[in-house]
């Protein structure tokens, strides 16, 4: 019997595993979906976060698997209201994904279990936080306490700057509820990775290590942004630091969880600061990254579906961890987004270009896409995320901005130097027709 699965959200990472699943021969339904996904599968007009409408689905299509993308489903409790129907379904837990949804509870999760972070402290009353960060004088990151589609947290250089994201987030309520209280902590410099492991609430697989850029703008300028590129493997994390990654960040976690009674299943993203050699926890993410999925999926040489469902059900496949560990292939993305992003996107302008994206090596996934009578429009802040995979980050680099250049929209924007820090090139440019070479 065919197996049928339901991907839910309407991302690039949806449109990512909605095409990895059906390369598995599954029948896939996504909800709500984009332009991208209804060239793979069927999609419903179900809003990610419409907890009952996404059951009723699954109850009635007699789903083999619900693959929930975004955190908010998994923060509002979809997997236990599947579980409660009788689905199976990939991810957390409600109260297990309160590692994302709140930092508050995630920070002092990491102080309880000793597991390495900066220095914090929360706060509830806008007046103490503005006392703190006064008194500190010192550069202080202000993020928001619950979910802000990646843009709650400031990384503030002086105490003006601090003093105007509580401001921001506590008085005029920039984030609505999730910026009422607020975690102020000590600014880390150092690299920053991607870390994903899949868990079947006891075991895991590691994923190569990634690297996303949040900055809009080119060289880290700008303002945060849920993600404009990535690339995998990221160099920066040797043997020994992926080793202590597992024994000082995922483990603890993993096993802190099951203390708890919060087993965790689905995937863990660790969001690490490389601190002097040394691993230092920024943030967890309870799903897939987004862009990082893009650059994941296509390494990953086996079944996703079968691994998947493996760490659905409590029992992960014997050889998903060598599968796993095996010398992976390079794979970068670049991430092509509306005018006014991250602020309010312009939408409805239509996309030229995407047959000529089709180059070896290459994929196209959709995320704020639409299809309309004259084509498919943009319809979001990050309309697409062009992909590459190749045997070195180089070739893939130049694969993926090859591509890039072909697809256009009004008022489009992208980073050009996705992947120079893994290159080590400072901020190398990849927009024309021209591109440098890089070495290492």
């Amino acid at each position: 019997m065919q197996d049928r699965v339901i991907v839910v959200g309407g991302g690039a990472r949806e449109h990512a595993f909605a095409l990895a699943f059906a390369a598995s021969g599954a029948e896939v339904i996504v909800a709500p979906g984009n332009a991208g996904t209804a060239a793979v599968g069927r999609n419903v007009a179900l809003a990610a976060d419409d907890i009952d409408g996404v059951v009723r689905l699954a109850s009635a299509e007699r789903a083999s698997l619900v693959f929930v993308g975004p955190e908010v489903p998994l923060a509002q409790g979809l997997v236990d209201a599947l579980a409660a129907s009788g689905v199976r379904a990939f991810g957390p837990s409600r109260a297990a994904a309160q590692l994302e949804s709140s930092k508050a509870f995630m920070k002092r999760f990491l102080k309880r279990h000793d597991i390495p972070t900066a220095p914090f402290e929360v706060f509830d009353r806008a007046d103490l936080a503005r006392d703190y960060v006064t008194r500190a004088a010192r550069p202080l990151v202000v993020k928001a306490d619950g979910l802000a589609a990646g843009k709650g947290v400031v990384v503030a250089r002086t105490t003006a700057e601090a003093l105007a994201a509580i401001d921001r987030m506590m008085v005029r309520g920039a984030f609505g509820d999730a910026g009422r209280t607020v975690v102020v902590e000590e600014v880390l410099d150092g690299e920053e990775v991607s870390f994903h492991v899949v868990s079947d609430g006891e075991r895991f697989v590691a994923l190569p290590p990634a690297q996303d850029h949040k900055r809009v703008f080119d060289g880290d300028e700008g303002p945060n942004t849920g993600g404009m590129g990535a690339y995998a493997p990221a160099p920066v994390v040797s043997p020994e630091l992926h080793a202590a990654i597992l024994t000082r960040v995922v483990e603890p976690t993993l096993a802190g969880l099951a203390r708890e009674g919060t087993p965790f299943r689905g995937a863990l993203f660790a969001g690490i600061m490389v601190v002097g050699g040394e691993p230092v926890v920024l943030e967890f993410n309870v799903r897939f990254g987004d862009p990082e999925a893009t650059v994941l999926v296509p390494l990953y040489p086996a079944s996703w579906l079968e691994l998947l469902r493996g760490a659905a059900e409590g029992r992960l496949p014997a050889d998903a961890a060598l599968v796993s560990a095996g010398a992976p292939r390079a794979a970068l993305s670049v991430v092509l987004a509306a005018e006014g992003y991250p602020g309010p996107p312009v939408t409805g302008d239509v996309i030229s270009g995407l047959e000529l994206a089709d180059l070896p090596g290459t994929r196209v996934y959709h995320a704020g896409t639409a299809l309309r009578g004259d084509g498919v429009v943009s319809a979001g802040g990050r309309v697409l995320t062009v992909g590459a995979v190749a045997d070195s980050l180089e070739e893939a680099a130049r694969r993926a901005y090859a591509a890039v250049r072909r697809v256009a929209f009004r008022g489009a924007h992208y980073r050009a130097d996705i992947g120079a820090r893994g290159l080590g090139a400072q901020h190398a440019t990849l927009r024309g027709q021209a591109p440098p070479s890089y070495s290492h």
